[in-house]
């Protein structure tokens, strides 16, 4: 199957001069610096954008605190869930164009693109615009002596923390941003986003669909450029209340840090992982290489939650290591824009480099490559989808997150020991179990360290369900009715009568 072909509306937009979108406008900024947004699939330069500095830091800031304070405070919580639902239309009316726009910028296959980053964000926009009206306090009965007749009464309410800042990765530019401004939103707030410097164009146009839905100037403002300088700004300024962060744990722990020393400001850090995916000996070979493909090789294995350590019964491994081999070498790579395609190229240079030094460091350790393991000829930055059998715990892919596609693999006969190993790690964002006795599974998933446990799945999130990590993979959760503890603060009131 050829290419799709491009929407002229994709075309004239990456045509366009890119910047910053704050207060309702798209501006350049002060700045002459810019910088380039490569195709992953081609290595070509597809737009410029202008880096940011402290003057689109401040106005973005100022524009978001204004409207906190004004037009935002002033609609009611349910206009505020309407008008995220009329942008959760208008993704699905322009769904095409910004997956294509996805698709072009992060080599993400166009039908995750069209399912996930569109599709699955406006799920996301309506489950938070129906907590719009219902984040509530309580009555409570406090006991206070009455030493003249007077009586007390006491309740509590929530109200919004003010301004949030939101930095958001390169692998879902759009999804991780909608969590965040979702949440920001219907619990009163305003947001500033940072987006990655590899993907920063479709929130730039989401931000003008926002506008059409009726949000208020500034209550999303989005300023590009590079971490080190725009987000440690955006969190030291002044009238930041909260930062969300959604990325690596050495990231993670630098804006954590810097939150906590910039005046105690709220965080909620949804850091890496090395998850696990443990397929217990009933499991048939057929299904646990299923489980093996849905729960490690989707988008490249791009995912935070996808599993990287894969632990086998040793009865299974080397029929599972043969079946799985067969099924990667029959798996179709190629252009993102080709609707057959299963596997795309790594996002950008960067994590490409990394995967390939990976790669050589599993060899120097004597770990044998049982498929895959090398780049792949011709422009942009594919690799193959890799297979790594560990020699042990110890071995670098083993610990390391890897994020990409190479599934690392260690066999075991003891289920006791099993735990053990799963929980042997400093993350714990995410787990699966495999296994047709959901009785022993049940048990299991008790023990299991980690914020999130698929028994018979990996890698699918539902907006009902709380999702964030455990030790070193975060703090705080996203979505569920966990995210209005973080985007609230509680308030007590007492009264004498």
């Amino acid at each position: 199957m050829s290419e799709i072909k491009l929407l002229e509306s994709v075309t004239a937009f990456l045509q366009r001069s890119h910047g910053h979108y704050i207060n309702g406008v798209s501006i350049l900024g002060q700045e002459k610096e810019t910088f380039s947004i490569v195709n992953p699939a081609s290595g070509e330069m597809i737009a410029t954008v202008n880096q940011g500095g402290e003057a689109e830091v401040n106005q973005a800031m100022q524009a978001a605190s204004a409207a906190f304070h004004g037009s935002w405070a002033q609609i009611s919580p349910i206009e505020r869930g309407n008008c995220l639902n009329r942008l959760a239309d208008l993704l699905q009316k322009n769904g095409e164009e910004l997956a294509q726009l996805e698709s072009l910028c992060s080599g993400k296959p166009i039908q995750l693109s069209r399912m996930l980053e569109v599709g699955a964000s406006a799920d996301y926009l309506r489950y938070f615009a129906g907590w719009s009206s219902k984040i509530t306090g309580e009555t409570l009965n406090v006991s206070l002596p009455s030493l003249k007749g007077e009586k007390y009464s006491a309740f509590t309410h929530r109200e919004p923390i003010g301004v949030v800042v939101g930095i958001i990765p390169w692998n879902f530019s759009i999804m991780i941003a909608i969590w965040k401004l979702g949440a920001a939103l219907t619990s009163g707030c305003t947001i500033v986003l940072k987006p990655s410097e590899y993907t920063p164009l479709t929130m730039l146009r989401v931000a003008e669909l926002a506008k059409e839905a009726g949000i208020p100037d500034g209550v999303i403002n989005i300023v590009n450029g590079s971490g080190a300088r725009i987000g440690s700004s955006l969190i030291s300024h002044p009238q930041c209340a909260k930062v969300t962060f959604t990325g690596s744990v050495p990231t993670g722990m630098i804006v954590g840090k810097s939150a906590l020393e910039q005046g105690l400001k709220r965080t909620t850090l949804e850091l890496g992982g090395k998850n696990a995916a443990a397929f217990l000996p009933d499991m048939t070979v057929e299904k646990i290489v299923d489980g093996i493909l849905e729960a490690g090789y989707v988008y490249q294995g791009q995912i935070c939650a996808a599993a990287e350590r894969f632990y086998i019964p040793s009865v299974h491994m080397d029929d599972v290591l043969t079946l799985l081999s067969e099924r990667l070498s029959a798996m179709k790579i190629g252009s993102p824009l080709d609707e057959s395609t299963e596997m795309g190229p790594l996002a950008n240079k960067a994590h490409y480099d990394k995967i390939l030094s990976l790669f050589e460091k599993a060899r120097q350790e004597g770990c044998e490559i049982v498929y895959g393991g090398h780049a792949l000829e011709g422009p942009g930055f594919f690799v193959a989808p890799t297979i790594v059998k560990a020699n042990s715990a110890e071995d670098t892919l083993m610990k390391e997150e890897t994020f990409g596609p190479i599934g690392t693999f260690l066999s075991y006969d003891d289920e006791e020991e099993l735990i053990g190993m799963m929980n042997a790690t400093p993350f714990g964002l995410s787990a699966s179990l495999w296994t047709n006795n959901m009785s022993k599974a049940m048990r299991m998933t008790s023990r299991i360290e980690a914020g999130i446990v698929w028994i018979n799945m990996h890698t699918f999130l539902d907006p009902a369900l709380p999702f964030g990590g455990w030790k070193s993979s975060g703090i705080g959760r996203e979505f569920g009715s966990a995210f209005i503890e973080h985007y609230t603060e509680l308030k007590s009131v007492m009264v004498r009568y």
